[in-house]
């Protein structure tokens, strides 16, 4: 019998449905879950993913200094520089086609600031997701990413098949973030399967199957729209007219409490 919470199912949300968010002058952010001052108990996470926010910082603006423990963060800047700083020592500027994860462990302060240039907003996407292991030292991982030529590009992961692999490493052993392309018009490259799929669009547009065979209704993405996917579904999605641009998490297992 297949488990309720894994029966095929593809939740698509629209950017416009996202909570919007005003933090500081100079910063707004587009939350996919629950966070900070916003509560929707129907909406807290999706597999372990606890965040994916795009956020936009303009010229010279930036979250101060703030702290994290026991998760996850994984940075992927869309426009612009984003200039990170932390309490272990750790500093460096993501740009795009670059990927950064902070595992904050333990506990760690950082600050991350708009350094593109006096007329370049930066914007980025950054995703939280459980650890496994708790209390652990505070880890820093910064990577350019050359795209595989099939489109099916690892950026991080726990999984113990990609323990050889470039890839940032995850303190969250079945779960992995992938960077997904295709051209004009295009399939994209077979996915991973998994439990809880998450697919965010950043660049581009694509067409897709709620399920797989013609039972399955056809919709479509564009930047900013994500897919929740349990079950196999999100099938057959293929490029629009400009090629596409996706981050997808594969995802094993659920937030675990206690």
């Amino acid at each position: 019998m297949t488990d309720a919470a894994t029966r095929p199912r593809a939740d698509q949300r629209r950017a416009a449905e996202r909570y919007r968010s005003t933090p500081a002058e100079g910063i707004e952010t587009r939350h996919a879950f629950s966070f900070a001052g916003h509560y929707d108990p129907k909406n807290t996470h999706f597999g372990a993913l606890l965040a994916c926010n795009e956020e936009t910082l303009a010229p010279g603006a930036g979250f101060d200094e703030h702290r994290h423990r026991d998760t996850e963060i994984l940075t992927w800047v869309v426009e612009g520089a984003l200039a990170h700083r932390d309490s272990d020592g750790h500093a460096g500027v993501v740009r795009p086609g670059m990927v950064q994860h902070l595992s904050a462990g333990s506990g760690v302060t950082h600050t991350e600031r708009n350094v593109g240039g006096a007329e370049v907003p930066v914007r980025f996407v950054q995703m939280w997701l459980q650890p496994d292991t708790f209390d652990t030292p505070p880890a820093y991982g910064l990577r350019r990413v050359d795209p595989a030529p099939d489109g099916l590009t690892l950026l991080a992961s726990g999984l113990e098949r990609d323990i050889d692999s470039p890839a940032l490493r995850l303190r969250r052993s079945d779960a992995a973030l992938y960077l997904v392309t295709a051209g004009p018009w295009q399939p994209l490259p077979e996915l991973p399967q998994a439990p809880y799929r998450y697919a965010h669009l950043t660049v581009g547009s694509l067409g897709y199957r709620t399920v797989p065979g013609p039972q399955g209704g056809g919709r479509s993405m564009e930047p900013g729209d994500s897919v929740r996917a349990t079950g196999g579904a999100f099938a057959d999605p293929t490029a629009g007219p400009d090629g596409v641009e996706l981050l997808l998490w594969e995802m094993h297992s659920p937030l675990t409490y206690g």
